[in-house]
């Protein structure tokens, strides 16, 4: 309705940039925009208001030489036109962008973590010319994989069939630092995989971790994880000696098995590698 055929870009913070003007006049117009959240979708106001239009006739005149000052407003317009589809079709980091090893081979680090290849771009001016600044770029990143198999990396967990028993305090904490922080996505809801960052992991396994669950005639009973998804999705737990996901706020009791999540992809490695 706004934008009718043009192809706006956006530079991931507040500058929106359009080739014509739209038809809105200089008046802010505010929208709606509906975004997968953590859980549940979140619903965002987004104000749209004329600002200023930039000259791509003053750049030309920079580059030509027949004037000293460079439109700084027209060298971002272009760089954001420039960032645009690459931010679309890669994982962006900063001013870089990266693409999963599914096209050239993994470099494993260990610990769940995985080299990704990508390259740093940035429009420059030059003389008679702008230029497109190139460089490659590498990065850690989280596999994505399912959490058990990332729990079996950080605790170098050969089989985790061999793991009959709960993790030891140590193990349960070394597992917390590492998967803390992280996005998952649940897999035991068909085609509704909604994702989630954890907050925590339990000192308690999925057979022995409770929460309160209301019932439908309002009663409230204390159940544990692995009954509740016995009941509820007919799901008996592979490994339900094994301690649950917490995920959301911690107020709101929200545990998931480790077998139902898997790592969302494109999570850059902040930490330090060891």
């Amino acid at each position: 309705r706004i934008f009718g055929t043009q192809k706006p870009v956006f530079d991931g913070r507040t500058n929106l940039f359009v080739r014509d003007p739209l038809p809105i006049g200089k008046d802010p117009v505010e929208l709606e925009v509906t975004l997968d959240g953590e859980g549940k979708d979140r619903v965002f106001r987004v104000t749209i208001k004329w600002q200023a239009q930039v000259s791509l006739l003053a750049l030309e005149e920079a580059l030509e030489g027949r004037t000293r000052t460079i439109p700084h407003d027209a060298i971002q317009a272009l760089d954001v036109v420039m960032r645009h589809l690459p931010s679309l079709t890669y994982t962006p980091v900063g001013r870089s962008f990266f693409s999963s090893p599914e096209n050239y081979n993994s470099h494993p680090l260990g610990g769940g973590r995985e080299v990704w290849f990508g390259f740093h771009q940035s429009v420059r001016p030059s003389q008679w010319k702008m230029m497109l600044n190139i460089d490659v770029s590498a990065t850690a990143f989280y596999k994505a994989q399912p959490a058990i198999d990332f729990m079996c990396e950080v605790l170098d967990i050969r089989d985790i069939n061999e793991q009959k028993r709960p993790l030891t305090d140590s193990m349960r904490v070394k597992f917390t630092k590492e998967i803390k922080g992280l996005k998952i996505e649940i897999t035991h809801c068909g085609n509704a995989r909604r994702k989630y960052r954890v907050c925590n992991v339990t000192r308690r396994p999925a057979q022995m971790q409770s929460f309160p669950l209301q019932l439908e005639n309002g009663q409230t009973v204390e159940c544990t994880v692995a009954k509740y998804f016995l009941d509820k999705y007919k799901m008996k737990l592979r490994f339900p000696h094994l301690p649950c996901l917490q995920v959301g706020q911690e107020h709101k009791h929200t545990y998931l098995p480790l077998e139902v999540c898997t790592i969302v992809q494109g999570q850059r490695c902040m930490k330090k590698l060891k």
